[in-house]
């Protein structure tokens, strides 16, 4: 369950920090335009995810990589192709995880995912000061080419300890560069996002879903 908590917080901040169509000024300024124009996008990333070291064992990291298509008002699509086909679609009342190996399919209500994730927030929110009712929000200093933004949970109780965005500067404005997600486990999530296409046209069938013949469906 802590990773589909995981994969579901990731995301939903990435619909929260896809790029924005604004001038270059800086990563809580970004973020804030993002809220208040972004409708739609498309993107390819890549994933790296890192368990906590064991007693005499260096940390585990795996690579994922994939696509992800989102609309507002709470639609969107994770594709992950490698290295396991794994898909994530929100269709606006259910949220549905696949794993196409295991033939499984797991159905939520997706109010109550919102509710339970405080990443929720920044892809609902209108503008800065919603968020910062439910986050502690810090620029940090530039580092790799991006301006940084740290959103910390205000809530003790949640699955995130802190979520870094990094942006980057675009033709149009900055753009998405890095989400890094640290957990309360110490399970860390880099998300690197190349691609994008901004109020991109997207199609009404990406966000449906329909459960293979077969498949083992666990509605919870």
């Amino acid at each position: 369950m802590k990773s589909i908590h995981h994969r579901i917080a990731a995301a939903l901040l990435a619909l929260a920090a896809l790029s924005v169509s604004s001038a270059w000024a800086g990563g809580l300024g970004s973020l804030e335009q993002f809220v208040k124009a972004t409708r739609s996008g498309k993107a390819e990333f890549t994933q790296e995810v890192t368990a906590p070291a064991k007693q005499g064992q260096p940390p585990r990291t795996k690579t994922q990589s994939g696509s992800f298509e989102f609309q507002r008002p709470g639609k969107f699509r994770f594709d992950y192709r490698k290295p396991f086909e794994q898909t994530i679609v929100a269709d606006g009342q259910t949220l549905w995880l696949h794993d196409v190996d295991l033939n499984q399919v797991t159905a939520r209500k997706q109010e109550q995912v919102l509710g339970s994730t405080p990443a929720a927030i920044i892809a609902a929110a209108p503008d800065l000061k919603a968020l910062e009712k439910d986050f502690t929000l810090a620029e940090e200093p530039d580092q790799d080419g991006q301006q940084w933004v740290k959103a910390t949970p205000k809530a003790s109780d949640g699955q995130l300890r802190s979520i870094r965005v990094g942006f980057k500067p675009g033709a149009n404005g900055p753009q998405l560069g890095t989400l890094d997600i640290l957990d309360n486990f110490g399970q860390r999530s880099v998300l690197r996002f190349s691609a994008f296409e901004v109020n991109a046209a997207v199609a009404a069938g990406s966000f449906q879903f329909k459960p293979p013949a077969g498949a083992d469906v666990i509605r919870q």
